[in-house]
């Protein structure tokens, strides 16, 4: 998928938006919904500012990073880390950082010129690739394979975990966008001065 390789500064940008994501994490809001308890934090701006401005492939090796580390026991996810994670029915939330920075962009890069109308809808796709992620890795874990008798159905898991904070996501998409299309004609400025 990707062939082309990373320089140095490719890797320092990643490292970048790894460090933004991980901080993105303990900037949360908890909300209680019932017997559920969703988080919503930042580390959906930063995924998808990873893809608008870093592109498809530094976007989604940046969440790839980031994932990494919070597996390997850095408790950098919003609750910790370790691999024991990939047991908790919301972990497909955080893959889907990882889709949501590559779809956006994605997106980005289809559209050629950026504009914040054109950002906003590549920023709407990752969203919608994040929930994506999350709704189907949970459903599945919660009924599958964590279930210990308990089940969720598809009302309450869209009412939980979508409805909740896909308004508060939306906004975040708004605010990457408008980062976006700010930053992105300054980092082509600086492209143009380099010659490349």
């Amino acid at each position: 998928m990707f062939k082309e390789k990373l320089n140095t500064l490719d890797i320092v940008h990643c490292s970048l938006f790894t460090a933004l994501i991980a901080i993105g994490a303990f900037i949360k809001i908890m909300i209680p919904l019932g017997v559920f308890e969703v988080t919503f934090s930042l580390q959906l701006l930063f995924s998808l500012l990873a893809g608008i401005v870093l592109g498809s492939k530094k976007g989604f090796i940046s969440v790839l990073i980031y994932l990494t580390i919070g597996l390997i026991g850095i408790p950098i996810f919003a609750h910790g880390g370790g691999l024991a994670y990939i047991l908790r029915p919301t972990f497909g939330f955080l893959i889907g950082f990882a889709f949501s920075a590559l779809l956006a962009g994605r997106f980005r890069e289809k559209f050629g010129k950026a504009t914040f109308t054109k950002l906003l809808f590549a920023c709407f796709i990752g969203e919608m690739a994040y929930y994506l992620c999350g709704l189907v890795y949970y459903f599945v874990s919660f009924n599958y394979i964590l279930s210990n008798g308990m089940s969720i159905g598809l009302v309450e898991l869209i009412s939980v975990w979508f409805l909740s904070t896909v308004g508060p996501d939306f906004i975040l998409c708004i605010i990457a966008a408008n980062i976006g299309n700010r930053l992105l004609p300054i980092l082509n400025k600086i492209k143009c001065n380099k010659g490349e």
